[in-house]
């Protein structure tokens, strides 16, 4: 296929060429795994796509990032290996450099925001790593780490504004055009930049007819932003906290300007839902960066209804607290786990018609509250707080419906429902 002429142009003048990322290719093979590349029936019929997911939460350290890493980390000298490298990262980064580095033998120093959790720290320590705490925000802790750099003749590896790393992380679009060459689109998590760079670099020269399309959190919109010339004000935490990057890379922008055909943004509830589907559905642990793929496919499915379109799933570092919460909220919206307000007389046997009501109909009682001092009813009037299990919302409309017939006033309790 011949490739348009303002794309020629575009490609000839980039950082990164389509050699690069297969000298990559070459480079880290056998070193890093050819992750999974499987269609997903369910999702597509969920969506209307021919959805294909690549699952590089399998990687030994559950993100891409080691594909970069290990690229950056095999281009040092003898003397720079001697000395040793350093990074600043509180995620998937950090593990990456980390493990490749102890595994070639390479002195790694990295940088952590001192509001790391403990298990990363502790976690990037095994893999041999001299852990530095410092500063709170990323921002602070990059400006330090380039620093310590400087003053230890450390080699930096940065997490993505490198043509080392971009051209490792582009090894992936060759993996999944080889097994599927006639992929339409391709929906990439967007932090920094360097995997949507590597991306675009390698399926671009493939295939320039195909669509890349970046996946932003709401809420850290740099690319987005960046790409409409559009000012642009982190606000907020995401879920997908490993691409909540503020500030797009230098190289990875001018890529992305040329390549990337679209940037979509997804909102806090869209990454949770993605992450539970791909649990529920995939069986596969998502983080909320690596689940920003499939939520630009649930916000968007008519863009993409017919169309073969691949997923990247860029890792599984997800804490198993906030995972579990998330689940249980997936159960909430979808109707499953509810909590029912009954309003009731104040007699004997009230609360056990109610009681059973609830287990002819089948559903399941989970914890039950019953309130007669801390209410604004009359006196010969209680209520009781009932969380109720369900099969689905058309179950729980059903036992609604019952309880209300008995002459039971019900009311579904929101998290910001007043008491009485």
């Amino acid at each position: 296929m011949n490739m348009p002429q303002d794309r020629s142009k575009d490609m000839a003048t980039l950082p990164v060429t389509l050699a690069d990322v297969r000298a990559a290719a070459a480079a880290i093979d056998g070193a890093i795994l050819r992750t999974p590349f499987n269609k997903s029936h369910t999702l597509s019929k969920l969506t209307g796509a021919e959805v294909y997911i690549k699952f590089e939460n399998l990687q030994f350290t559950a993100s891409f990032k080691e594909r970069g890493a290990l690229n950056k980390l095999l281009s040092l000298t003898d003397a720079e290996r001697a000395v040793g490298v350093i990074a600043a990262s509180a995620g998937n980064h950090a593990q990456g450099v980390a493990y490749h580095a102890q595994r070639l033998g390479i002195p790694a120093t990295i940088v952590m925001p001192s509001t790391t959790p403990f298990v990363k720290v502790r976690q990037t320590e095994d893999f041999g790593a001299n852990v530095v705490l410092q500063g709170e925000r990323y921002d602070e802790t990059a400006t330090y780490t380039a620093a310590l750099a400087t003053e230890k003749g450390l080699t930096l590896i940065h997490p993505f504004d490198d043509r080392y790393v971009i051209a490792g992380q582009g090894t992936i679009a060759l993996e999944m055009l080889d097994e599927v060459p006639d992929l339409d689109a391709l929906l990439v998590p967007v932090g920094g930049g360097g995997l949507i760079s590597g991306i675009a670099v390698a399926a671009k020269t493939l295939r320039p007819d195909l669509k890349i399309l970046g996946v932003q959190a709401e809420r850290f919109p740099s690319l987005y932003r960046a790409l409409r010339d559009e000012d642009y004000v982190a606000r907020g935490n995401s879920l997908a906290e490993g691409i909540a990057v503020k500030t797009i890379g230098t190289l990875t922008l001018e890529i992305a300007r040329k390549l990337v055909d679209d940037v979509l943004l997804v909102n806090e509830d869209t990454l949770e839902q993605a992450v539970s589907l791909y649990l529920n559905i995939e069986k596969t642990v998502a983080e909320g960066a690596g689940a920003a793929a499939l939520g630009a496919l649930l916000v968007h499915p008519e863009r993409f209804r017919g169309r073969k379109v691949a997923l990247v799933l860029s890792g599984g570092n997800i804490d198993s607290r906030l995972l579990a919460s998330l689940l249980m909220r997936s159960l909430v919206r979808e109707g499953r786990i509810t909590r029912l307000r009954v309003q009731l007389s104040d007699i004997p046997g009230a609360l056990g018609k109610v009681a059973t009501i609830l287990g002819t109909l089948g559903g399941n009682i989970i914890d039950v509250s019953h309130h007669r001092l801390f209410s604004q009813l009359p006196a010969k009037e209680t209520f009781s707080d009932v969380t109720l299990e369900t099969r689905d919302r058309q179950h729980l409309e059903t036992i609604l419906t019952a309880l209300r017939e008995a002459g039971f006033e019900v009311h579904i309790k929101n998290a910001d429902t007043n008491a009485g």
